[in-house]
C-alpha cells in the first residue's frame, strides 16, 4: 500500500513542479529560474519536513518526503538544462546554474533544518 502513497504524492509533487514553471516562468528563459527554484525550495522543504515530521505514521513521511518532493525537485532536469547550456557555448551560465544550485540547495537544507528543529513552545 505504501507504493500507492508513494505513487499518488509522486504525481502531486510532479505536477506541482510543472504549475510553478508555468505559473512563474512561462516564456522561453535563458537561464532555467524554474528548476532553480523548485530545487531550491524543494530542499528546504524536505529539510523542514524532516523535523517536523517526527510524530506522523512513517507511511505519511514516505509518501511526503520521497513522492511529493521527490517528484517536486528534479536532479535530471537540472543535468539536462545544464548540458543544453553547455552546448549553447553558455558556459558562465552553466557554471552559475550549478553553483547557485549546489550553494543554494546546501542554504536552504540549513535553514530548512534549523527552522524544523526550533520548539513550537518556544
Amino acid at each position: 500500500m505504501i507504493y500507492l502513497y508513494i505513487a499518488i504524492a509522486g504525481f502531486v509533487g510532479a505536477a506541482l513542479r510543472y504549475m510553478t514553471g508555468e505559473l512563474f516562468f512561462r516564456q522561453e528563459a535563458v537561464f532555467p529560474f524554474a528548476t532553480l527554484s523548485v530545487n531550491i525550495i524543494g530542499t528546504f522543504l524536505l529539510s523542514w519536513f524532516t523535523f517536523r515530521s517526527l510524530k506522523l505514521p512513517d507511511n505519511a513521511k514516505k509518501a511526503i518526503g520521497t513522492g511529493l518532493l521527490g517528484s517536486f525537485t528534479t536532479f535530471s532536469t537540472l543535468s539536462v538544462e545544464t548540458v543544453d547550456l553547455v552546448d549553447k557555448g553558455a558556459l558562465t551560465s552553466a557554471f552559475l546554474y550549478i553553483s547557485v544550485t549546489i550553494i543554494g540547495g546546501l542554504a536552504a537544507a540549513v535553514l530548512g533544518f534549523r527552522i524544523g528543529e526550533r520548539r513550537e513552545d518556544g
